[in-house]
């Protein structure tokens, strides 16, 4: 039976820990677990309830340089053959690690496995499926196919790709798996649900989406030399929106989409491709653009 080791990153999430540990601890029946829990130093009750479960868990309460800084340091803190990684207001479904293991023990080759997830409340409740499909490195490069709390991977990746960057706090763990994918990484996708992953108005993406694009433009230009497309465009219809403030049903929201659409290719990529070049034409010329600012 392979080893898991759990990691629950944490930081001032009492109202929502006890429900992520819940979820952990409920699977251990499935496989040999073990599980830490690495706490920012919260000044909440956290504390008090990682303090509860006695010997069922370990934590550390410490200041760290943020989320990925804390995964790595749960992740050196173990030695569990298959890592789990679940944020500290996420959930696991029944059966998950069960299933999970399953595919590890027969692939031997998979490096990463994934399922699908749920966008879910404060209340746990089902908001949308998390949009995961199958692997295809392309496809993650124009969106993040994978959703988080609902993939796992075996310690030897990072062996062989390294630990998560702590320069990416908000694109932490679409940045490893494109990096994983891009050195060559088998992934395999395990199509149940597995996970529900917490999205409400106080999680860290949420509240900051112009910075989260400009953080994906700068891990896509780090990582690969260049930006997509759909990903300038996305950025452009945030700026648009957020910093500029105006409203998508005005007159002048897709022309300056096209133009910021072009500015951030000149930022990211230092010039313009033939696609988006043709796309943002388009929109100038007879105004128009797809909700959400995708292409």
């Amino acid at each position: 039976m392979l080893s898991v080791s759990a990691i629950t990153p944490s930081y001032n999430q009492g109202r929502f820990i006890g429900r992520t540990i819940e979820s952990v601890l409920s699977q251990q029946g499935a496989c040999d677990l073990e599980y830490v829990v690495m706490d920012g130093g919260s000044t909440d009750e956290t504390v008090s309830i990682l303090d509860s479960y006695g010997g069922r868990l370990r934590y550390r309460s410490e200041r760290d340089k943020g989320q990925p800084d804390a995964v790595n340091k749960g992740i050196a803190a173990t030695s569990g053959e298959v890592i789990a990684w679940l944020n500290s207001d996420d959930v696991y479904y029944p059966g998950t690690l069960q299933a999970v293991l399953e595919v590890f023990a027969s692939r031997p080759d998979v490096d990463v496995v994934y399922g699908d997830g749920d966008h879910i409340d404060v209340d746990d409740a089902v908001i949308e499926p998390y949009p995961a499909e199958p692997f295809r490195l392309e496809r993650l490069k124009d969106r993040c196919i994978i959703c988080q709390p609902a993939a796992f991977f075996r310690r030897r990746v990072v062996e062989r790709f390294g630990a998560l960057d702590l320069r990416w706090q908000y694109t932490l763990d679409y940045e490893f798996w494109l990096r994983l994918a891009k050195g060559g990484a088998v992934f395999a996708y395990l199509p149940r649900k597995l996970a529900g992953s917490r999205f409400y108005p106080q999680t860290k993406t949420s509240g900051a989406k112009l910075t989260v694009h400009a953080e994906i433009n700068d891990m896509m230009a780090a990582t690969f030399g260049r930006v997509p497309d759909r990903w300038l465009c996305n950025y452009a219809h945030a700026l648009v929106r957020e910093k500029w403030k105006l409203a998508e049903k005005g007159r002048a929201f897709t022309p300056a989409v096209a133009l910021a659409s072009l500015g951030a290719s000149v930022r990211w990529n230092r010039g313009v491709s033939g696609a988006l070049a043709r796309t943002t034409l388009s929109w100038l010329t007879r105004g128009l653009i797809r909700p959400g600012g995708a292409l």
